[in-house]
Parts: structure tokens; sequence; C-alpha cells
């Protein structure tokens, strides 16, 4: 897995290149979270997130988001996600909040 991190402001920004599907659990969270050495915000494509986080009655974007919040992170999905949010009025919900947020 490649990293490097980004000066932003006041914070760092890991972001992680490559391919293939980073967060898929939780545990997937904690460990990218370990691997970002540091930083404040953890930014990825959303082909770097598994297609089940976007279904929340799975409760993985619920587990991986608290992992956020345990250590005090904030997690950046970049892309295009409204194949996801079309489908899913929490989900579109979830995203307008979270953007909302300092």
């Amino acid at each position: 897995m490649s990293t490097h991190a980004v000066l932003h402001g006041n914070g760092q920004i890991a972001e992680f290149g490559g391919e293939g599907i980073l967060i898929a659990n939780a545990g997937d969270a904690r460990d990218l979270i370990l691997a970002s050495r540091g930083a404040n915000w953890v930014a990825l494509d959303e082909s770097r997130v598994a297609p089940a986080f976007f279904d929340l009655k799975s409760g993985i974007a619920g587990d991986v988001l608290q992992k956020f919040v345990n250590y005090r992170m904030k997690l950046a999905i970049l892309g295009d996600i409204s194949r996801y949010t079309d489908r899913s009025e929490s989900l579109k919900a979830l995203v307008r909040e979270s953007k909302s947020r300092p």
C-alpha cells in the first residue's frame, strides 16, 4: 500500500495510491488509520472502498466511521458516489450531514 502525506492548512492528509479495495471492514479502517502516520485526514478514491460500505444496512459504514471517530481522524471519500446515493435516501442524508460538519 503506497501512501504519502500532503500538507494542507494546519493538518495533513494521507492519500493512498494504487488499486484495489482498502476499506471493506472496521479492521481495514484501523489499519489505514495506523498507516496514516499521524495525519488528520485520510483521503480515498471511492474505488478503494468496498461497495458494501455504501449499503448502510450492512453496518460497515457505521463501524468504519466509528473507527475514525475513535482515532479522532476524518475520512474523505473522493469521487462520484451518486450510483449509491441515488438508491438510498439514508446514505444521501449521511453524506449531506457529513459535508456540513467542520
